[in-house]
């Protein structure tokens, strides 16, 4: 005996002492969605073509080196003085040529610059899918929260009203109430019911949306943490969103690159002048070599080079006032999540009052209805304005929580280094770096390989 008791004492102990399954806050989910979000996935590889736009437009700065070679079988009838007889042979040739424009007015360094304005714009529109992944998240999380509580709270409503049903049954046994009384608990007790499996279902609802955003289902939930910092003022935010939201930035550079397109079409008129040198070696041995410069200009094309000119500031001119509309559309959107924010807070509050009101009359109405003063009837509807008020409560705090990080998404600071979430993130640079001189050894390609696999890709 005294041999098991000691076996249950070492594990108990080890029970007490083994540690306890850390609960999931908000900062692992959102390492988690940025970990496994397909859409930072998709939008990567988008950037990775970006930057291989400009090894293209790199490589146009360099010479072309191809070689064609020819093999045939040819049979031809010639005049002699013998008559006329046939000819067969076969003839082979190869040929090597080099081909480099020397002066393009710009053209290629104009296309390298417009490349390099589109990598910063798609890094950017990058960065804006990041804070919709880490907002997506944080949504999740909170409803997944709201959702448990208040299934929590209709779990409690239903055993208050199967408590009332039993009262009034007994109520109704002495004789103090009537049949009525009885199925008006009875009523409430299925509407309960009712609302508490649509809470769950609620709550199944969250649960699939945590996992689309984050990978996988929620585990046990830690406690909203406290909510980041986003300013003092609207204004104050409104410069901030103004320096930093990556559609605004973004569309700057495309602004830019519009108007290197401008200079491009005025270049595209002009003339280039290039060299070609080529050798090659027939099947004879007999050797031809050649070098030579080209000068060229089209000199009418039916108006294309105008038209293109033309397009070329409409589309200067829509990316100006693009840029414009999507200041105009960031700030609106900032403005609006600021006014939730204030919506929400005041919801709060009011629901406070509500819930202390609401509160009192529960309990006043109780103990009257325990007098006989009042009726089943009466307990239950306070009784529902208390859980409506707490539930408008839990939904209230849940919003504000999510307006805050609305209001830092519009701002443009919805990203992993500025919340220091602490963990490795994408380094757009790297792949460009690698690609930007149009590297074509396998060393290089060993090199892509290695910066693929630390991006995780």
């Amino acid at each position: 005996m005294r041999q098991i008791l000691r076996v249950a004492a070492l594990a108990v102990a080890g029970l007490a002492l083994a540690p306890m399954a850390r609960a999931e806050t908000l900062a692992d989910a959102m390492i988690a969605a940025y970990r496994n979000s397909h859409l930072l996935d998709q939008n990567e590889a988008v950037l990775r073509a970006a930057d291989e736009d400009v090894a293209v437009a790199v490589s146009a700065l360099r010479p072309v080196i191809s070689y064609t070679a020819q093999a045939g079988w040819q049979q031809a009838d010639v005049e002699t003085f013998a008559g006329r007889s046939q000819v067969e042979g076969l003839s082979s040739s190869i040929t090597l040529s080099a081909e480099l424009v020397l002066l393009d007015f710009g053209r290629r360094n104009l296309s390298i610059a417009i490349a390099k304005e589109s990598v910063l714009a798609t890094r950017q529109a990058l960065l804006n899918v990041e804070q919709q992944v880490l907002l997506a998240t944080v949504q999740a999380y909170t409803d997944v929260r709201l959702a448990q509580e208040i299934v929590a709270l209709r779990n409690s409503n239903l055993r208050l009203i199967t408590q009332e049903l039993r009262a009034a049954q007994d109520r109704f046994d002495v004789g103090e109430v009537t049949r009525t009384d009885v199925a008006i608990a009875q009523a409430r007790l299925a509407s309960s019911r009712s609302a508490l499996a649509s809470a769950q279902g609620q709550l199944m609802i969250a649960r699939e949306a945590y996992r689309a955003a984050t990978g996988s289902y929620p585990g046990q939930l830690s406690p909203l943490p406290r909510s980041p910092k986003i300013g003092r003022t609207l204004e104050e935010a409104q410069r901030v969103a103004m320096k930093t939201h990556p559609l605004i930035i973004q569309a700057q550079h495309e602004v830019a690159v519009a108007e290197l397109q401008v200079q491009l079409a005025k270049a595209a008129m002009k003339p280039t002048l290039g060299a070609g040198a080529s050798i090659s070696v027939d099947n004879d041995g007999l050797e031809t070599q050649s070098l030579g410069l080209t000068l060229n200009q089209t000199l009418y094309a039916g108006g294309r080079l105008s038209a293109l000119y033309r397009q070329s500031l409409a589309g200067r001119d829509g990316s100006r006032a693009g840029l414009q509309q999507t200041a105009v559309g960031v700030i609106q959107n900032l403005g609006n999540a600021w006014a939730n924010l204030a919506v929400f807070a005041a919801s709060i509050d009011a629901s406070d009052e509500q819930i202390r009101a609401a509160q009192t009359a529960f309990d006043g109405v109780r103990e009257e209805a325990a007098l006989g003063a009042r009726t089943t009837l009466d307990v239950l509807n306070a009784e529902q304005e208390l859980l409506d008020a707490r539930a408008s409560r839990l939904e209230a705090e849940a919003g504000r929580y999510v307006a805050v990080y609305q209001v830092l998404s519009a701002m443009g600071l919805l990203t992993v280094d500025h919340l220091q979430l602490g963990i490795p993130t994408y380094d757009p640079s790297a792949y460009y770096e690698a690609v930007k001189t149009a590297p074509a050894t396998s060393a290089q390609g060993k090199k892509l390989d290695r910066i693929l696999d630390k991006i995780g890709k």
